[in-house]
């Protein structure tokens, strides 16, 4: 990377409660879900990823809203090919997330496009009817509210190609990772 101008995180007990939580004391604890996202700069254009661990152990509904996200993104790029449209990108995730979703749907988007800005067009949403084109380069963010008012995020980038897309990151784990520990 050329630049960090932006790195945010969240941290609590089997969870966080913001995406873009302030600063604090407070020491990471053991079952806190830590969750850091990153706006990284190469050659100009952006990256815009996140990732979620475990501090030493957590809980199962942590892992259930971990595991039904990395699914949604795999229902992501499984949809993400020419020809298909932000909406149904969108549809291809929640149709994942309605396993557990206590959100009814509502949460705006699950990506948007990158490029020399962090967050451009399209929005992988129910009202974007933006056709996807081959060497698009989009994130997949599909996100949950669970638990007590605790919310988890997923996010990869990918180009959109014919047949499989192209990850420009590297995969995230399949399960929760955890941190620490014995």
């Amino acid at each position: 990377a050329d630049d960090v101008p932006y790195l945010a995180g969240g941290a609590d007990q089997g969870g966080y409660r913001d995406i873009i939580s302030p600063p604090s004391q407070r020491p990471l604890q053991s079952g806190d879900i830590l969750m850091l996202d990153t706006g990284a700069t190469f050659d100009g254009y952006f990256c815009d990823f996140d990732r979620n661990f475990s501090i030493e152990q957590s809980d199962d509904l942590s892992h259930q809203t971990y595991d039904i996200l990395w699914r949604a993104t795999e229902a992501g790029m499984t949809a993400a090919r020419p020809g298909t449209t932000c909406r149904e990108l969108f549809h291809s995730m929640q149709s994942v997330i309605a396993e557990i979703d206590v959100q009814g749907g509502e949460v705006g988007r699950y990506g948007h496009g990158l490029g020399m800005q962090l967050t451009e067009w399209p929005s992988h949403a129910d009202f974007d009817e933006t056709v996807l084109e081959e060497n698009m380069v989009i994130t997949l963010e599909p996100s949950l509210n669970y638990g007590d008012g605790l919310i988890m995020v997923h996010e990869e980038n990918i180009v959109v190609q014919n047949g499989s897309p192209r990850l420009l990151s590297m995969r995230a784990e399949p399960e929760l990772p955890i941190i620490g520990g014995r």
